[in-house]
């Protein structure tokens, strides 16, 4: 799907009718569907319709503020998304909470790329982790935030830049077939069939494997429509990227690594004022121009594939 038809379907979905029916066809397996459905449809029309409003209004508004309006613009496209599968969710007031926590931070020489932020047991990151993509165990407990930039195949440019690639394309949407270079053994440290079974149980439906001097290709049995970890859509060439480094091969979804970078920034912008006011007037580090493009990346690319995982649901 394109970025109009995914903006299409959130216009659809912004009625009690559509919104009713849409969570009736979710509820289908679950006891009282059609009362349930009745009792969320509001809720679920209005996370929707607060969350892109959240995101149309960071996209006009200063960077000051784009990190706090992109952070809950994305909390609520998240609780959209969990009510059409937990349709009693919040279950607990406990959920409320964001999940995350952030370390104090020193006054001198203190640099984003490498804070650190560190995962809760409660809250609604580890909820949706687990309720929408199926991770409940986490690969960290605690993650700094180059290595959350280097899982965001359209941060892979400034990387370049700096002669520190940290993914590759390695396949296209759409198509029947990956293409590993023979080279990222090194980086790993494993031998092709040690390679192959680190990887094979991330790709299902494999026809066939077979290597030459320079790449390893793996055939298909059906074209790749959609990317989970550690694989990872670049949303403007829809090219399926891969991490170069083992340090990066983490089991984790693109939307919780935007959700782990927005939550410290919107924190950032909110209480650490000194520091966020100095990186945006007198832009004196890297810094300012990684988070300057993942704002603008993150803006495009969150609501398009949460929009995508509510199609998907439409569909089935």
């Amino acid at each position: 799907m394109n970025e109009n038809e995914i903006k299409a379907f959130y216009t659809y979905l912004q009625s009690q009718q559509t919104a009713q029916n849409f969570l009736m066809n979710c509820y289908q397996n679950e006891n009282e569907a059609e009362i349930k459905s009745y009792e969320n449809c509001n809720s679920f029309m209005y996370y929707i319709k607060h969350g892109l409003h959240f995101y149309k209004t960071g996209k006009k508004t200063n960077i000051i503020a784009q990190p706090i309006l992109f952070f809950y613009g994305l909390i609520h496209l998240l609780k959209a998304t969990l009510l059409t599968k937990r349709p009693n969710y919040p279950e607990t007031t406990k959920l409320l909470a964001h999940g995350v926590s952030s370390r104090k931070r020193k006054k001198k020489q203190y640099s984003f790329m490498n804070d650190e932020v560190r995962i809760q047991y409660q809250g609604l990151f580890p909820y949706f982790s687990k309720h929408l993509f199926a991770i409940d165990k986490f690969p960290f407990e605690k993650i700094k935030m180059k290595n959350l930039f280097a899982l965001i195949p359209e941060m892979n440019t400034f990387f370049n830049f700096r002669e520190e690639k940290k993914m590759i394309p390695i396949g296209m949407i759409g198509e029947e077939k990956l293409s590993f270079p023979m080279n990222i053994l090194d980086d790993y440290h494993l031998t092709e069939n040690a390679f192959l079974q680190r990887i094979r149980p991330f790709i299902p439906d494999v026809h066939s494997i077979h290597s030459d001097l320079k790449y390893i290709h793996i055939e298909l049995t059906t074209p790749i429509l959609n990317t989970t970890s550690p694989f990872f859509l670049h949303i403007e060439n829809n090219k399926i990227y891969f991490p170069m480094s083992r340090e990066h091969f983490f089991s984790i979804s693109e939307v919780m690594v935007h959700y782990l970078l927005l939550y410290n920034l919107s924190m950032i912008s909110r209480y650490e004022t000194e520091w966020w006011g100095d990186l945006i007037t007198n832009t004196p580090d890297i810094d300012y121009p990684l988070i300057v493009h993942f704002l603008k990346v993150t803006s495009e690319k969150m609501p398009f594939f949460l929009g995508q995982e509510l199609y998907h649901l439409h569909c089935q």
